[in-house]
């Protein structure tokens, strides 16, 4: 395990009082008293939204409310070590608990943690196989879904504790609210989202009215976390059972992680570590599994809590969320359960409001359409399926799909000058060939009527894949029905390496 080290980045301007050159360095956050107090507010601020989360998500996966909690304290401590993205905070989350939860149902605890830790394993393994350089391949429109749905979810999550709730619960979350749009104007020594949850939970608590409170929302333990192996037999029938579901935790974990460090990469103008990032989630729930935790991955919210509205930047943050969340709900759990969850929510909804990208719908008319159909699939896959991985990769295919629709029309084909020779018809083709653009190829030649030789000239063209080579001996075998010979010319070398060793060996004429 490595130590609580430095990284290098670039300044991020939210923080311009500083004269560190590195925001994220820990050893610099240390020898300031400002930052330090940032970072130390900002994981307490964290670590008490962490617990209403984690006792949800375990209610979701259908486990003990310790189990969601000790995961989150885990996850949050190990990836502050391990982690490429410094400030980024990891827990116990709603996708992995929709996920795993079936597991729990059908086969028991112990299969449960065996899942979390397999699942684990194959995060290190496609960590150390590069899958995070794949996030270059995610458009930016489908990250401004992620972000808008992201801001969605979260708001959403809220409705619950504003539905068939005593009245007071909504002068207390307004009040909330206007303290952290207001309080930021006069000050930022500390942060707001922590004074909005000490004045309502004074208020609550001076004026003795009846509200839903973070106890209501499960039991919370009074012992530390131990170490627990899961009484699994260790066999292809485990494999069989826990396998599937392992593989997908990890590729929801491994998505919803990298995008959020990708969001926190932009917002302070640093750099992540995506490959660390990514094997240090399979580190953290192999860790946690043998805590007899649920696992997780990184957390939307509560990372917006730390980045944005605390100005948390470095792994101090991370740590501390999660031993704050470990001392609040061991130490001090009947203090934190008298907390109204109102100022919770209230915290919630401003990180919503935060996280959205409004410039987003302010330049939705200047946008190109296709943009605007990915970046609102993502957003409508995303609010459907509650599931951030799923919204994703629908974004992604979108994308795709419209992009080789658009890519398809850049071929041309036009007849040039005829040579010399009567008995010969030159056709140039102009673009880059692939499936798509490929297809359309073999309409736009005139079979019967041409002359007995047809030179084709791809000098202005390039061919991609094998749907083109398929293509062109098509071409070919259509023009030999008729008697006529074709000479293909002008190829680059890769094209014509591709081509001569592809031409005649895919079935064209079949």
């Amino acid at each position: 395990m490595t130590s609580l080290t430095p990284e290098s980045a670039t300044p991020s301007p939210t923080i311009s009082a500083s004269t560190d050159s590195d925001v994220t360095s820990v050893r610099a956050a240390l020898r300031s008293p400002r930052r330090l107090r940032i970072e130390v507010l900002g994981g307490l601020v964290v670590g008490l939204a962490l617990i209403p989360e984690a006792i949800s998500f375990s209610i979701i996966a259908g486990v003990d409310p310790r189990v969601g909690l000790f995961a989150s304290f885990t996850m949050a401590v190990s990836i502050a070590f391990l982690g490429g993205r410094p400030a980024m905070i990891s827990a116990a989350t709603g996708a992995v608990a929709l996920v795993i939860a079936p597991v729990m149902r059908d086969h028991g605890f112990e299969y449960f943690v065996a899942t979390v830790i397999l699942a684990g394993i194959l995060q290190i393994v496609l960590g150390l196989l590069g899958v995070a350089r794949l996030m270059r391949f995610i458009p930016r429109s489908v990250m401004v879904g992620f972000v808008n749905s992201l801001a969605i979810l979260i708001f959403l999550a809220q409705l619950p504790h504003l539905t068939h709730v005593p009245w007071p619960v909504y002068p207390l979350v307004a009040a909330g609210i206007a303290v952290m749009v207001f309080l930021p104007k006069l000050t930022k020594v500390v942060p707001a989202p922590l004074v909005a949850i000490l004045a309502v939970t004074a208020v609550v608590a001076l004026t003795s009215v009846t509200v839903p409170t973070v106890g209501d929302e499960g039991k919370l333990p009074d012992s530390l976390p131990s170490l627990f192996f899961p009484d699994v037999p260790f066999n292809l029938e485990t494999l069989r059972i826990i396998g599937p579901y392992a593989l997908a935790m990890a590729l929801v974990g491994l998505l919803e992680s990298l995008m959020t460090a990708k969001l926190v990469d932009d917002i302070t103008d640093t750099h992540s570590v995506k490959t660390r990032e990514a094997w240090g989630q399979g580190a953290a729930n192999i860790i946690t599994g043998f805590f007899g935790g649920m696992g997780g991955c990184a957390m939307i919210g509560q990372t917006m809590i730390n980045v944005k509205a605390s100005g948390a930047r470095t792994r101090i943050s991370t740590f501390l969320a999660g031993t704050f969340l470990l001392i609040l709900v061991v130490g001090l759990g009947d203090l934190v359960g008298d907390i109204p969850m109102a100022a919770l929510v209230a915290v919630m909804v401003m990180v919503s409001v935060g996280t959205f990208d409004w410039h987003s719908l302010r330049t939705l008319r200047q946008m190109p359409r296709s943009e605007t159909v990915v970046m609102l699939s993502t957003v409508v896959a995303v609010v459907i399926t509650h599931n951030l991985a799923i919204g994703v990769v629908v974004g992604v295919v979108v994308a795709m799909v419209l992009f080789a629709r658009r890519v398809a029309h850049f071929t041309t084909v036009r007849e040039t000058a005829h040579p010399d020779d009567l008995d010969t018809k030159v056709y140039t083709v102009t673009g880059e060939l692939f499936f798509a653009s490929s297809n359309d190829l073999v309409y736009q030649f005139d079979y019967r009527g041409d002359p007995s030789t047809v030179v084709i000239d791809m000098t202005e063209s390039h061919i991609w894949d094998a749907s083109t080579v398929a293509t062109l001996d098509a071409i070919t075998s259509k023009y030999a029905r008729y008697g006529k010979t074709v000479r293909i010319v002008g190829l680059n070398p890769a094209s014509s390496e591709r081509h001569e060793r592809l031409a005649g060996r895919l079935g064209a004429d079949h």
